[in-house]
């Protein structure tokens, strides 16, 4: 447990002059400020930059006439499905080698209990302020429903 951001984003990062800088650490305005206070796990912060990267390829998809890019329908939605599942997969593998200085590991279910969490607060937010982003965290709980259902199977035996 630790001091975290609390409403960790892509939004919250900005990179000038080859410096990274995280801003923002009110945490999140609808949470009650002696809540935001409290230590909390940091993978609630790893499951909200996570699910940036959802948000992320969703605007990519959603603003469809953008760019020069030639490439047909489903050429560039397996583009831009590559690129978030990789730069997912790039920031966990550095999350947890950067956790193993601390003699940490990444628990892997509570993460995974995070992301439904942040997921089942961005469609009620969707829903009440932006309906036409509604299918992003959708699309993100439907995924992550997905791979927990596979990995059940897995450890079923099935």
């Amino acid at each position: 447990m630790c001091r975290i951001h609390g409403d960790f984003h892509l939004g919250q990062i900005l990179v000038a002059g080859g410096e990274v800088y995280i801003i923002d650490f009110e945490g999140q305005p609808t949470t009650p400020l002696d809540q935001r206070r409290l230590k909390d796990s940091p993978l609630r912060d790893v499951a909200g930059l996570l699910r940036s990267f959802d948000y992320a390829a969703g605007a990519a998809v959603h603003d469809k006439g953008i760019g020069a890019a030639t490439e047909g329908e489903d050429a560039r939605q397996a583009f831009i499905d590559r690129f978030r599942d990789a730069t997912a997969a790039a920031f966990l593998s550095t999350y947890r080698e950067a956790a193993t200085v601390y003699s940490e590991t990444l628990n892997e279910h509570l993460l995974d209990l995070f992301m439904i969490e942040k997921s089942a607060y961005e469609i009620r937010y969707e829903a009440a302020n932006r309906p036409t982003w509604l299918p992003i965290p959708l699309a993100g709980l439907a995924g992550l429903a997905r791979r927990l259902l596979a990995r059940g199977a897995v450890h079923d035996g099935a």
